[in-house]
């Protein structure tokens, strides 16, 4: 005799500026849905323009979870992400509801399908030798050498991302180990009957035009001026995961009077066009997703298709 079965969750998976939140808000007309955030900059507080956070009219339409949770000072991981949205997940349950999870932060969604890795702690001798390779070599000189002996890892982190090219040069010198290795180490994650919207936009031009798009009108919306506020707390430095954000990073050379509004916002677009890359590739690994999970692929740029989706993804998840 089989058991009850799993609750659903819902979630909505793609690259940056593909649509996933406008569809989210679609497909809370026809479901009772909470949404529940996974992105790795939308947890800060007073960083609203540069993060597409939703508006407060969205906010206020459709219950928003893990939004505004941490001080711009402050870190946030995938492990304590993970606590977060189970216990979200189990409350929008027991409210009689369903989870739709939204996002584009890939290893936040990893730790969900997945579980997460059990990686050596951090090591301080280790880092300060990398700190000090990168201080003469330069971070894209280390990711080099990560591409080398984790072609993987170095595929998902950009040559500038200095914490993330750094952890995984010292996971693999304190274990000799790869992340994926660890990853494929881990166990499946329990958390019930998963139905997954894979966004996937092609041509690739299309999603270039709407980054484009998008940026103009951060920067319309006072982009700059919030960077600046956060310049102007003297608690942020360039080692602040906040600042490190995309967009944020390059808008504060622009602030600092280092780079010119134009140059900073060519440097914003094609990191944000590097990021919806990596985003793709981690879509596109056969190990993502949760096992038996119902997977629908879409591209956003089929109007029909995306018009019949909301009706999709109910069938889907109603299906033994």
């Amino acid at each position: 005799m089989t058991g009850p079965a799993a609750p659903s969750v819902i979630a909505i998976v793609g690259p940056t500026a593909c649509g996933k939140s406008d569809l989210a808000l679609r497909l809370a007309e026809a479901l009772p849905v909470e949404l529940v955030s996974v992105d790795s900059a939308q947890v800060y507080r007073g960083m609203d323009i540069g993060t597409a956070k939703p508006s407060p009219a969205e906010r206020a339409a459709v219950p928003h979870h893990l939004i505004d949770i941490r001080d711009p000072e402050q870190t946030y991981s995938a492990g304590e992400f993970r606590t977060d949205c189970l216990k979200a997940i189990e409350d929008i349950h027991a409210r009689g509801r369903v989870p739709l999870l939204v996002g584009g932060t890939m290893l936040y969604f990893r730790g969900l399908f997945r579980g997460l890795a059990d990686l050596p702690v951090a090591d301080t001798s280790v880092r300060a030798g990398l700190d000090a390779r990168a201080a003469v070599e330069g971070w894209p000189a280390l990711h080099t050498e990560l591409a080398v002996r984790d072609p993987a890892a170095a595929g998902r982190i950009h040559p500038h991302d200095a914490q993330r090219i750094q952890r995984a040069l010292e996971v693999l010198q304190l274990s000799g180990r790869t992340l994926d290795e660890h990853w494929l180490s881990t166990s499946a994650s329990a958390l019930g009957n998963w139905t997954i919207c894979a966004v996937m936009p092609e041509p690739r031009e299309w999603l270039h035009e709407r980054i484009e798009r998008r940026l103009d009108a951060m920067l319309a919306a006072g982009f700059a001026e919030e960077v600046s506020k956060l310049l102007a707390r003297r608690t942020l430095d360039d080692r602040s995961p906040s600042l490190r954000l995309v967009g944020y990073r390059q808008l504060v050379e622009y602030c600092r009077g280092n780079e010119s509004l134009k140059l900073a916002r060519e440097k914003a677009v094609y990191a944000t066009r590097q990021l919806a890359k990596r985003q793709t590739t981690w879509l596109r690994s056969s190990e993502f997703f949760p096992e038996n999970a119902r997977v629908l692929t879409v591209n956003p740029i089929d109007s029909p298709t995306m018009e019949q989706l909301p009706g999709r993804l109910i069938k889907a998840m109603a299906a033994p």
